[in-house]
């Protein structure tokens, strides 16, 4: 049964990543918290982690915890929990939600954690259970694109596919059907991934074209849709670089190839 729960005026913390068009955000809205999908890290008794992972599932028992660490702040723990990262104070008494910035650096220390999950996350998805469109030659630059065949900028996304690659850019695709694993949406992304020509497919279910219904004993599919929501996925299409940083939702091929220069730039700075 999907639980609720509710972080008052504090935050509206969406901890089931959504890829629809997301409700008017209000002081008291309820959250989403999807099924557990992955085991949840063990710490010792009577530990500062140990007493958040407890207060935790004192609010929701179905809260999926991906990790909880020393907090950039003295004094709080910084907690991944289904794509979202939250800070708690290692006394239970507090938790706020939303950019962490240090100053010096300018960076985004959420954000920071986040990539690095997503780098961990991105791992255990095999390449060549992605489509890929590559440039000739060695690519400058890779990205995976969480898609979904029905979203209209992912499909406009894809129009320009050739345009990417013609800058270098390899373009991964992972799938997201953005309406849920019991949808027609997803049995159509499953036919795609199934395909003998998945490249084809893709390209024909995002033109519109009808792609011949199918299945296989093993479709990447659902995988692929639970890692966006660990990723923090919170709409279609999410382009992510080689590092885990999110580049945004639709991009342009110039602007993309900018932001993916900036990032190197930033990366290799020590920024």
């Amino acid at each position: 049964m999907t639980r609720f729960l509710t972080f008052a005026a504090l935050c509206s913390l969406s901890l089931s990543a959504c890829a629809q068009q997301a409700a008017p955000q209000v002081a008291d809205q309820k959250i989403t918290i999807g099924p557990k999908t992955v085991a949840e890290p063990v710490y010792a008794a009577g530990t500062p982690e140990a007493r958040v992972r407890a207060i935790l599932h004192e609010l929701n028992p179905q809260i999926r915890i991906e990790s909880i660490s020393a907090a950039p702040i003295p004094g709080f723990r910084e907690v991944i929990a289904t794509g979202q990262v939250v800070y708690i104070s290692d006394d239970g008494k507090y938790l706020f939600q939303g950019g962490l910035m240090d100053v010096a650096k300018r960076k985004d220390m959420a954000e920071a954690a986040m990539a690095k999950l997503r780098v961990d996350i991105l791992k255990t998805l095999p390449v060549a259970d992605r489509i890929v469109f590559a440039p000739v030659g060695k690519p400058k630059h890779t990205v995976v694109v969480l898609t979904d065949i029905e979203c209209g900028y992912c499909r406009k996304f894809h129009t320009d596919i050739a345009e990417y690659t013609k800058r270098g850019i390899e373009v991964e695709y992972l799938a997201f059907p953005r309406a849920g694993l019991a949808s027609a949406d997803y049995r159509s992304m499953v036919s795609v991934w199934c395909a003998p020509d998945r490249r084809k497919a893709l390209t024909d279910a995002k033109d519109g074209r009808a792609v011949s219904p199918r299945t296989c004993g093993r479709t990447p599919v659902d995988m692929q849709y639970r890692a966006g929501q660990r990723m923090g996925l919170a709409g279609t299409p999410m382009i992510l670089n080689a590092n885990g940083e999110l580049m945004g939702g639709y991009l342009p091929p110039d602007a993309l190839l900018q932001r993916l220069e900036a990032s190197e730039t930033a990366t290799a700075a020590g920024v």
